[in-house]
């Protein structure tokens, strides 16, 4: 018996179809939706989990985890980002992903983030050691904004008017690819 497929909700066809490739690879068979409203169209359907982008376009991953929950209560929903932060990440645990995961991700992370490690245990040498050294100021003030940016529901005119900027001035600072969280030995 075939396993229920695992649902990708992911914009970039290219992103969405590699990903797809190497999981039927490795014998778990996938779907794929390109916005909110296909993700919860397909959610209708058993699933085995849903791989969910952070970012989908005019869409957001984050308001779209409690109605993907509601139609799948059981089922691991790991959200993927290239834009990783400690805010988006506490929020999408609260408002109900099983995993959260920064972009770029392989499918065996994917399959262990979702169903866990293949043999059943997961001993401490597989938890990540945490890296030595400061966060980089940079990293810091990224993760700040992206804090208050969560705060006021994704709304960039509100968030910038909470930290006394430019509308403008914080979408720049927004569309800059993040530091590594720590700094690398200087």
């Amino acid at each position: 018996m075939t396993p229920h497929p695992v649902l990708l909700v992911d914009d970039d066809e290219a992103f969405a179809s590699v990903l797809a490739r190497a999981l039927e690879r490795r014998g778990q068979p996938c779907r794929h939706a390109a916005d909110a409203a296909s993700a919860l169209r397909q959610a209708r359907e058993p699933l085995s989990g849903i791989v969910l982008d952070l970012k989908l376009g005019a869409d957001n991953g984050l308001a779209l985890i409690e109605p993907l929950r509601a139609l799948q209560p059981d089922v691991p929903i790991l959200l993927l980002t290239g834009y990783a932060s400690i805010a988006t990440a506490v929020e999408a645990i609260k408002r109900g992903a099983t995993d959260y995961r920064p972009k770029p991700v392989s499918a065996d992370d994917v399959l262990r983030a979702l169903f866990g490690p293949e043999d059943g245990n997961e001993g401490e040498d597989e938890l990540p050691t945490p890296a030595d050294g400061p966060l980089h100021p940079k990293r810091l003030e990224w993760e700040h904004l992206q804090r208050v940016l969560a705060e006021h529901d994704g709304n960039v005119s509100s968030a910038a008017r909470a930290l006394g900027l430019h509308r403008r001035s914080l979408q720049r600072k927004l569309a800059k690819k993040p530091l590594p969280e720590r700094a690398s030995g200087e």
